[in-house]
């Protein structure tokens, strides 16, 4: 993940305006009795889930795609987010829709897949499987910038609340035409400029959020032995903000009695809308379905 750092004083102590945002996540009924409940990353938006969400629709399924808590709202309500807030938007997703269907199963990118895990400990025996897309416990990644190994110092500082990094090629997109339209928008964003962000994320990531996946990860990381939930994990062998590491350490980890990890040749981070999103919709819908992977 290359980055810049960008600092702004302007909003911290902003008061939080009453929220008009849209709510653009989106919900689809389905035919066969069963539902998927799909998870956006960090910083991202359900926009990057809806290629899955479509194609396992056609599936049957019924998909629910909730937006995280404060995904859509300006940075500096963004930046003071909680991991149990973005946790709590799927907790309360999967309330709305528990014993409505046969099977729940749950998919997450990124962080998403963290998420994912947890309402599979949560609800023990509830969640019927659980798809892990580009895991993200430590960021390790090819384009990972070498200053990355200070970050916890900063985070024990008031520094944190007036970082951000803004990202820059690849965008975690090996697909050249999809990367010109994210660049397109990335490269005339400033930290108040919130147009387009529904559709591509932010362009800046507060590091106070990376300082909640590191509180999330160490949380998770403490209960993946009580797992025993189906666990599939789908991840590109080149992936440019998390190695394959990331999904070893869960598959090491869980205690499903079926698991399976699934390697990606053409992509990088964002593998739900990259190259290979076809193919990982395709694995997915195996994975659910009950077939072997015979890759």
């Amino acid at each position: 993940m290359a980055v810049a750092f960008s600092v702004n004083l302007k909003n911290l102590f902003k008061a939080a305006p009453k929220s008009d945002l849209p709510d653009n996540g989106f919900e689809l009924p389905g035919q066969n009795g069963e539902a998927i409940i799909l998870i956006h990353g960090m910083t991202g938006t359900p926009h990057e889930m809806r290629f899955l969400a479509n194609y396992l629709n056609r599936q049957g399924y019924a998909v629910y795609c909730p937006r995280l808590a404060h995904h859509g709202a300006p940075l500096h309500i963004l930046q003071m987010s909680k991991w149990q807030d973005f946790y709590q938007t799927v907790r309360q997703c999967y309330l709305q829709v528990r014993g409505q269907y046969k099977h729940v199963y749950t998919g997450g990118l990124s962080m998403g897949a963290l998420l994912a895990l947890l309402l599979a400990d949560e609800f023990k025996g509830e969640i019927a499987g659980v798809s892990c897309l580009s895991p993200t416990l430590f960021y390790d990644g090819w384009n990972t910038p070498w200053y990355s190994f200070l970050l916890p110092l900063a985070y024990k500082t008031p520094l944190k609340y007036f970082f951000y990094f803004k990202e820059e090629p690849p965008y975690g997109i090996k697909n050249e035409a999809v990367r010109r339209r994210i660049h397109e928008f990335y490269s005339k964003a400033d930290l108040n400029n919130m147009d387009q962000v529904h559709q591509y994320g932010y362009p800046f990531f507060p590091l106070t959020l990376l300082y909640q996946l590191e509180k999330l990860v160490k949380h998770l990381s403490g209960r993946l032995q009580g797992i025993s939930t189906p666990v599939q994990l789908i991840q590109a062998e080149h992936d440019d903000m998390s190695s394959v590491r990331n999904s070893q350490f869960i598959y090491n980890r869980v205690k499903s009695d079926r698991k399976e990890l699934v390697l990606l040749h053409n992509s990088y981070h964002i593998i739900t809308a990259d190259q290979e999103r076809n193919s990982v919709a395709v694995h997915m819908q195996r994975f659910f379905s009950g077939q072997p992977n015979l890759a």
